[in-house]
């Protein structure tokens, strides 16, 4: 089976179908921050990603719910873990910056973006390629909203401009130098080049 077979299997696949209602239940409320747009546009843009960098089905699933443990609790594991097993399990984990239990509060911001960098570095190869592309379809949002609203986008995350430039830069920078695939890496980099030029004029 060719690699274009197998991407068509896993379209057909009925674990794939599962996965993405279940994404899609978890979030369907859910807006994109600052925006009326529906929050699984992203999951479904870095499931997309993870697909044309020819993923496994199971990464193609840690994609679609990458962030349910993040947004909805580190107790949602137990069940993806049921669901679809220990290795969707593990990306959906290894893809958050912070999962406390429910009612204790997240750390601070710059202590969770240390951590996630320095885990990256270490992380398998299925958690930096979903990352690389969550964090790719994240970089294109913000670079496209930027073109359209200047500085006022910045009011919509909880770190400052330079603190998020600083982020996405680091990002950029361990992708490359640990890629789990040259064209996410080299993308991602590209975005945060071209947003950093934006910011300086």
């Amino acid at each position: 089976m060719n690699e274009a077979e197998i991407q068509l299997s896993l379209a057909r696949s009925p674990r794939f179908g599962s996965a993405l209602s279940y994404a899609t239940t978890l979030h369907g409320d859910d807006t994109r921050k600052g925006t009326s747009v529906p929050y699984v546009s992203h999951l479904y843009s870095v499931a997309s990603l993870v697909m044309e960098a020819e993923g496994t089905e199971t990464e193609v699933i840690g994609a679609l719910l990458h962030d349910a443990a993040e947004d909805k609790g580190i107790e949602i594991l137990a069940e993806i873990r049921t669901r679809y097993g220990d290795e969707v399990a593990t990306i959906v984990e290894g893809c958050s910056d912070d999962t406390p239990a429910e009612g204790e509060p997240k750390k601070p911001w710059q202590q969770r973006k240390d951590s996630y960098i320095t885990h990256l570095k270490d992380a398998s190869h299925s958690i930096r390629l979903v990352s690389n592309a969550d964090k790719l379809h994240n970089a294109r949002s913000i670079l496209r909203d930027y073109r359209e609203m200047g500085d006022i986008l910045w009011e919509r995350f909880n770190s400052s401009r330079e603190q998020t430039l600083w982020y996405y830069r680091a990002l950029a920078d361990i992708f490359t130098s640990y890629p789990a695939n040259n064209y996410l890496a080299d993308e991602l980099n590209r975005v945060i080049t071209e947003l950093e030029r934006l910011v300086q004029n």
